[in-house]
């Protein structure tokens, strides 16, 4: 299952709106096939797996890191398969999240006389596709939120200068982020202040996010990257009472505009309508305090350099009205520590409640 979990965990970023797959097959203490889902439309981890394993499936056991699908969808049941296969053992780490199906694919399989095991290597399996089970749960994207500040916790001086707080290892290290995430999203402050490309940009090549800007009244120049570079799709989601044609201005350049407001829960609403399964928040103090007073944050990744700002009026890491009352406060729970260079990375997840 540890293997099934690693081939999964290679195609992060790639299979959304899909979730992470592995599966391995053994025989007789042989593994025989593996394989990972890479692509939403393509084979799922199960076809790839029995198909290596040809004939030496046969009773077998295969280790699948989410339950096998018992229903068609842009491809058939990975359940009909694996009975088909002549499989004699199926162990599963944790079923699909959504109602509709969990369950379904244990069952088709035990009916038809399969060994099924559920719950091996259960947690990692659920947190390697948090992104997964909490749309699916939700009905909205995952939110992570991303910021590099000063051991003061400063985005910037009190001038306004940011680039650059932390180091090269930090910077690359952030930028799979960007790879691994749906969409990326930051306010038209920032948009105004540094002209950001919001692209992946990773030694090895990396996928491109979709780029969102929060843009109350349609200010973002008509001359920025982010609408010149062609390098992936840019949203603005503005104001109802934005002239038509000013937003005419910027779909004759291929982007697309929301004119249904900034309320932080209508956009991400009309995100995950659209399909964006998890949005990096990059957005600066006032966007991150937005995103923290009102809750809809998962995730917040933090690079912390070991430098000193200081001043009252220099941007921190979350700006904004703030939270009023410590009963409101949004809790964290930290998962890793890590030195990258000279700074120190945390991650933590939110704790609900």
């Amino acid at each position: 299952m540890q293997l099934a979990l690693q081939l999964a965990k290679q195609t992060e970023g790639q299979t959304t709106p899909n979730p992470m797959v592995g599966a391995v097959v053994v025989n007789n203490g042989r593994i025989v096939g593996m394989g990972a889902h890479l692509k939403q439309g393509e084979g799922h981890a199960e076809v790839i797996a029995l198909k290596m394993a040809g004939d030496q499936a046969k009773n077998s056991t295969i280790y699948v890191t989410l339950e096998p699908c018992s229903h068609f969808g842009k491809t058939p049941p990975c359940a009909d398969l694996i009975i088909k296969s002549g499989i004699k053992r199926v162990v599963v780490a944790t079923l699909d999240p959504n109602p509709k199906v969990s369950g379904k694919g244990i069952e088709k399989l035990k009916l038809a006389g399969l060994t099924v095991d559920v719950g091996i290597a259960e947690k990692e399996a659920i947190e390697l596709n948090a992104v997964f089970f909490h749309y699916i749960l939700t009905g909205m994207p995952f939110v992570t939120l991303k910021a590099a500040t000063t051991l003061d916790g400063k985005l910037a001086t009190v001038t306004g200068e940011s680039q650059w707080i932390t180091g090269e290892e930090a910077r690359e290290d952030a930028h799979y982020y960007r790879h691994s995430h749906d969409s990326i999203l930051v306010g038209i402050g920032t948009v105004l202040a540094d002209n950001p490309s919001l692209t992946t940009r990773l030694k090895g090549g990396g996928i491109n996010p979709i780029r969102i800007i929060l843009d109350r009244n349609l200010r973002t120049p008509l001359s920025s990257k982010l609408i010149n570079d062609k390098q992936s799709q840019t949203w603005i989601f503005t104001n109802k009472a934005v002239k038509e044609s000013d937003i005419q201005k910027f779909e004759m350049r291929g982007v697309e505009v929301f004119n249904i407001g900034t309320d932080l829960k209508t956009v991400l609403k009309a995100l995950a309508e659209k399909g964006v399964t998890s949005i990096l928040v990059e957005g600066g103090a006032e966007v991150h305090g937005e995103f923290i007073k009102h809750h809809l944050v998962q995730q917040v990744v933090s690079y912390i350099s070991p430098k000193l700002f200081g001043g009252a009026n220099a941007p921190t890491f979350s700006g904004g009205a703030g939270i009023e009352s410590l009963s409101n406060t949004v809790l964290l729970q930290i998962k890793t520590v890590e030195k990258l260079g000279p700074d120190i990375k945390l991650v933590s997840e939110v704790l609900e409640g």
